[in-house]
C-alpha cells in the first residue's frame, strides 16, 4: 500500500508539473526559429506597405479612368454636334452651288410676240429738255 501511495504521489506530481508547463507555455525559442519569425514579420510589414501603395495607385488610376471617360463622352458629344453642323453646312453649300449654276446658265431665248404696227412708240423728248433746263 505504501508503494501505491508513492506511485500515486509521483504520478500526481508529474501530472501537476505537466499541467503547469502546458498552461504557462514555453518561453524558450531557438535562435533559428526567432530569426525566421522576425523575417516573416518584416516581410509581412513590407507586403502590407506595398499593398497599401498598390491600392493607392489603383484608386488614382480609377479616378484618372473616370476623368478620361468623362472627356471621351464630352468629345463624343462635341463630335456629334460638329458632324451635324458639317452636314448642315454641306447642304447649304450644295443649295448655293445649285443656285449659282442656275443663275450662270444661259437663259433660253424668249419667243417674241409680233408687235402691232398700229401703235408706234413715242418718246417724250420735250420733257427731257425741260428738266435739263431746270438744272
Amino acid at each position: 500500500m505504501v508503494m501505491r501511495r508513492r506511485a500515486g504521489n509521483s504520478l500526481g506530481v508529474m501530472v501537476g508539473v505537466g499541467l503547469l508547463i502546458s498552461l504557462t507555455g514555453c518561453d524558450y525559442w531557438p535562435p533559428a526559429l526567432q530569426a525566421q519569425v522576425e523575417q516573416m514579420r518584416s516581410e509581412t510589414q513590407t507586403l502590407t506597405m506595398e499593398k497599401t501603395q498598390l491600392q493607392n495607385q489603383v484608386n488614382d488610376l480609377s479616378k484618372a479612368k473616370l476623368d478620361l471617360q468623362a472627356q471621351i463622352d464630352d468629345l463624343g458629344r462635341m463630335n456629334r454636334e460638329k458632324t451635324g453642323m458639317i452636314n448642315s453646312l454641306q447642304t447649304q453649300l450644295d443649295t448655293l452651288r445649285a443656285r449659282t449654276v442656275k443663275a450662270m446658265a444661259p437663259k433660253a431665248p424668249v419667243k417674241s410676240t409680233p408687235k402691232s404696227p398700229a401703235k408706234p412708240v413715242v418718246k417724250p423728248q420735250a420733257k427731257k429738255k425741260a428738266t435739263m433746263k431746270k438744272m
